[in-house]
């Protein structure tokens, strides 16, 4: 076992370390905190008191303006008396506003001076308080003064007297800025040095975090070095022999010379090399039972056999050869397993070829799936459909090689492949007991695409596919809007559609089949029975032995002879699977 001292050492730094960081991380918020509170005072409270300051001044001067334009009211022949009475009543709004910035100065300068929490010259900013308020007072008191004589001069018309009374008041009035001026300075000092405050307050928490943050990597060094002293020599050993393991040789082992956990350690390496020998051989094996990319998963990636899984949006498909059951009734077990591998093989062709993952055989039905990590998020569904196609070929050349194979002159009309795709998002993980798992996907598009698979034998089609595959598949496929159906399972409807082909591939009579089927789709959506049994049979005059059309056509009559209720969408129940 380990030394006591070596679990007590490395136990002290983590603590060390955890409390370092501790301390740290409080005395940073502590400091911006403060930092953060001087900037609030120093941008509501320093600021705004200078800003209503040079208020005064402007509202000083609007009101000697107005008085101005009460003169200049007066002056004219006939005097202007509405003029006058409105400059009055601004010359008045004025000096409310002049008092109003006063006040709102003094009491934002009383409140710097009451919060204790920060650093400001009280006694000069208490002078300034004080300053203000005088100020303003003689300002009241003297343009009172000046007003009293100024409004009877104006009312006699005695203009020359009028001018010198501007003169006095003017004179009142710049010696009443030049004090506010002052005030300003002395206010913008008050500014400057708590800016400097703050700045030297945020300087210091840096400085701070500096000494911390060194004081850390140093301590995690020392940790480095002793780690690598009393531990790594004999790890070094396990090094070479796990690259020895990763380059593929697995005939070495590693001579064990302690018995302490390295010692151990070095024994249950031995022992998991002898298991990569055997596993190895298994591999060779399973890799004709289980996909090679999933085999090489679940070796190499243990995140892929957690039980819990992730979710994942996959295109998952379905493919099952109607009728191909009943021909196999009455074989040979030998001949059965020769026909099944070879109807197996060539169908899971185009899903090997199209990058799928076969997920299991059911019988003679295929399941598969495609996406991460095996296929781009944005290729699976394009990749589901192209191989959707090509099963469908190989489904008609399989007809073909029945008969030799089944030892028969001909098979069913009926013998023919259907295949449903779906995407969507899933569960995907190895999924089973503590005795034997499967990864494989699991949820409503594995679902759905089960459901659509067994939906083609309504619609005499080969291949259906839900709407966020074709939306994904993008313009690579053509197709066709079969339907809305809810499924089995489901209670909401599900947008179907049929992939006729790759694009630029399809035939006239494809393209006119896609047109007159969709008028007939359209007019069946909106209940024109006639219009919509027309563009079916023109769609069967294009396609003859369209299974959908044919389809459609039926349940026209039926819903002619029994309409459909008054809430009906349009959407076709499935009671079967």
């Amino acid at each position: 076992m380990l030394r006591p001292s070596i679990r007590k050492r490395i136990l002290a730094i983590a603590v060390g370390l955890i409390v370092l960081l501790a301390v740290t991380s409080v005395l940073s918020t502590v400091m911006t905190r403060k930092v953060a509170h001087q900037l609030d005072e120093l941008s509501t409270k320093y600021v705004e008191a200078y800003g209503h300051l040079a208020r005064m001044n402007v509202r000083s001067l609007e009101q000697a303006l107005a008085v101005r334009r009460m003169v200049v009211a007066k002056m004219q022949s006939p005097p202007d008396d509405a003029a006058f009475a409105g400059q009055q009543t601004i010359y008045a709004a004025k000096g409310l506003d002049i008092d109003q910035e006063a006040q709102a100065a003094r009491a934002l300068i009383n409140a710097i001076i009451d919060d204790t929490s920060t650093a400001s010259d009280n006694a000069r900013l208490g002078r300034i308080e004080d300053r203000i308020e005088n100020v303003n007072k003689d300002l009241r008191r003297y343009l009172s003064e000046e007003n009293a004589r100024l409004m009877p001069l104006l009312a006699a018309g005695n203009f020359a007297e009028v001018r010198a009374s501007l003169v006095r008041a003017d004179s009142l009035r710049d010696e009443f800025n030049q004090k506010v001026e002052e005030i300003r300075k002395d206010m913008m000092g008050q500014v400057r040095s708590d800016a400097l405050v703050t700045m030297r307050d945020q300087q210091k928490a840096i400085v701070i975090s500096m000494i911390l943050t060194v004081l850390a990597a140093i301590l995690g060094l020392m940790f480095a070095i002793f780690v690598s002293i009393g531990i790594t020599r004999p790890v070094r050993r396990l090094l070479d022999g796990t690259r020895a393991v990763e380059a593929g040789r697995l005939d070495g082992s590693i001579d064990v010379t302690t018995r302490d956990e390295i010692g151990q350690l070095t024994s249950a390496f031995n022992n998991m090399v002898e298991q990569l020998r055997h596993k190895e051989k298994m591999r060779e094996t399973f890799g004709r039972y289980i996909d090679p990319r999933v085999v090489a998963g679940l070796i190499e990636r243990q995140s892929q056999t957690a039980t819990d899984g992730e979710r994942r949006v996959m295109t998952v498909l379905f493919c099952d050869m109607k009728g191909f059951t009943s021909l196999s009734e009455g074989m040979t077990p030998q001949g059965l397993v020769k026909v099944m591998n070879h109807y197996l093989s060539t169908m899971s062709g185009p899903i090997r070829t199209h990058h799928g993952i076969i997920d299991k055989y059911i019988g003679d039905a295929i399941m598969a799936y495609w996406g991460p990590p095996f296929n781009e998020d944005g290729e699976q569904a394009q990749l589901a459909c192209l191989a959707a196609i090509d099963l469908a070929r190989r489904g008609a050349m399989l007809r073909t090689e029945l008969p030799e194979l089944l030892g028969v002159r001909t098979v069913p009309s009926d013998c023919d492949v259907r295949i449903g795709v779906a995407t969507g998002e899933v569960l995907v993980g190895s999924i089973g007991s503590e005795f034997m798992m499967s990864y494989t996907v699991m949820g409503d598009a594995v679902n759905l695409a089960s459901r659509l698979e067994g939906a083609n034998k309504i619609y005499g089609t080969h291949s259906l596919v839900s709407a966020p595959t074709i939306a994904a598949a993008g313009d690579a496929i053509e197709f066709r809007e079969i339907d809305r159906l809810v499924v089995v399972g489901q209670s909401h409807p599900e947008t179907v559609f049929e992939i006729i082909g790759r694009k630029d591939e399809l035939t006239l009579a494809q393209v006119s089949l896609q047109s007159q089927y969709a008028e007939g789709l359209a007019a069946y959506r909106a209940r024109n029975w006639d219009d919509a049994r027309h563009a079916f049979s023109a769609a069967l005059e294009a396609m003859p032995g369209d299974g959908p059309s044919k389809a459609f056509i039926k349940r026209i009559g039926d819903f002619q002879a029994t309409p459909p209720a008054a809430d009906w969408d349009g959407a076709w129940v499935l009671d079967q699977k």
